[in-house]
């Protein structure tokens, strides 16, 4: 049901209280505040089974994708992740949906008076993302919930989603970012992003670059978790592009699951998968005498949406959402637009973060891209748009590049050039458009399109 204007109204006003807190992209290395406020609230992490998400690129799908799992087998699920697309409800998910603005005021209104209590206690206050971590706790409790999947917000370690101990880590693929607060060095990244495995846990391991593997094996030695290795307990044994995703055949921790309709693009979310399935394996405990109902699998993956990962909002042009803000993420979007489409001319509309490694994104754009239009979101962090013009302009060459100062017009340029050689008939063979650069980038293009929130 569709919130009204009012609930709309407090939700916004309990957006703007919390918008005076030291935003996520601030942190203060400490799970002390996070865990004063559980205990003045009663631990309610402490009442569900959890399983946590970390890494660097796709955490979010995973997190659905896991949720999704759970839910079709018989449980009630709740989700956090973030940061969102469009409306901040989408961060706080119980039965596979976000709460309702009513609802995230309800969980704000009843956490207050603790964060109150706890800001008076401490030299630092809570940040945004402590209070809305101190929410979905609440909100899960209440609902109750019967499992949480939770998303890390920024490292892991010290994260506050890290104050629940999860019995079941997952740690997707790790490569540089957020330098300013993890680092340059990607082993001292992965030793922060692996502190969410906890003593007795089982960590479901994506593949790795040698050095972060042996960064994670030493946190699972150190705690004496229980370990699943892509590539060794799970991983994507076989993968055919198809008719809007790809068919895949995954190892489990349980045995094969053949013929998995997965409605998404690429080659990572392949891998995203193969460790969802191992992730919820492990929380039923499945094994190689033991596997879940592969009807139920094949269900729940085919039934998965990841809103801003390569979403496609138009045909016609066709046109792509992608929330890719790194190297890493936008090397895996370069890769499924070269495998799986086959577009005569692909336009890239991109704004960025100015505290983001832009050049490397646009280098591992270059090869799939004819045009680049670059732009501003309305974000604060968003980088100058000469400041991005002037590096898209030394990797795409002036001829190539448009650079538009609002992303409605941006976007309508590049759906103009890209209409220059659609087919009618053959939508993916023409032109192709996508909106990629940051998570707020896709979010806005998301509303422009007309996508409710998801």
């Amino acid at each position: 049901m569709a919130a009204d204007a009012e609930e709309i109204a407090q939700l916004q006003a309990v957006e703007a209280e919390l918008d005076k807190r030291q935003p996520e992209t601030v942190i203060e290395p400490s799970l002390v505040r996070i865990a004063a406020l559980v205990d003045l609230l009663g631990s309610p992490q402490a009442t569900y089974p959890v399983l946590g998400i970390s890494g660097t690129n796709g955490k979010t799908s995973t997190a659905r994708m896991l949720d999704a799992l759970l839910t079709r087998i018989g449980l009630r699920v709740g989700r956090y992740t973030s940061p969102h697309l469009q409306r901040v409800t989408e961060r706080i998910s119980i039965d596979s949906g976000p709460i309702s603005p009513a609802s995230y005021v309800d969980a704000y209104t009843e956490i207050a008076p603790y964060v109150s209590l706890v800001d008076d206690g401490a030299d630092v206050a809570m940040s945004k993302f402590e209070v809305l971590t101190g929410m979905a706790f609440a909100a899960f409790a209440d609902a109750p919930v019967e499992a949480a999947v939770l998303e890390v917000g920024l490292g892991g370690r010290w994260d506050a989603t890290n104050i629940a101990d999860a019995q079941v880590a997952l740690v997707g693929p790790v490569s540089v970012d957020h330098i300013e607060h993890l680092g340059s060095d990607v082993a001292t990244i992965a030793s922060e992003k692996a502190g969410i495995i906890k003593p007795g846990s089982v960590a479901v391991l994506a593949e790795q670059q040698p050095e972060v593997a042996r960064a994670i094996a030493e946190r699972c030695l150190e705690v004496d978790a229980t370990v699943a290795r892509e590539g060794m307990e799970f991983g994507v044994l076989d993968r055919d592009i198809a008719v809007g995703g790809q068919q895949l055949r995954l190892q489990g921790l349980g045995g094969v699951y053949e013929d998995v309709f997965l409605p998404l693009h690429g080659s990572h979310q392949a891998r995203n998968a193969a460790a969802a399935l191992a992730g919820a394996e492990a929380f039923f405990g499945a094994g190689p005498d033991h596997r879940l109902d592969v009807e139920a699998v094949r269900e729940a993956f085919a039934g998965v949406t990841a809103p801003g990962r390569l979403e496609r909002v138009r045909t016609a042009p066709s046109v792509f959402l992608d929330a890719a803000h790194n190297p890493h993420g936008a090397r895996a979007l370069a890769t499924a637009l070269r495998e799986e489409f086959t577009f005569r001319r692909v336009v890239v509309v991109l704004s960025a973060m100015r505290d983001k490694d832009v050049r490397g994104i646009l280098a591992e754009l270059e090869p799939v891209a004819d045009e680049i239009v670059v732009t501003r979101n309305s974000s604060l962090r968003a980088m100058d748009l000469d400041e991005l013009a002037g590096h898209a302009r030394q990797i795409f060459g002036e001829e190539r590049l448009r650079a538009e100062p609002r992303l409605d017009d941006a976007v309508e340029v590049a759906v103009a050039a890209a209409e220059e050689v659609a087919t009618g008939d053959e939508p993916m063979s023409g032109g192709g458009v996508l909106i990629t650069g940051s998570v707020v980038t896709a979010g806005e293009a998301r509303t422009l399109f007309g996508r409710d929130p998801a």
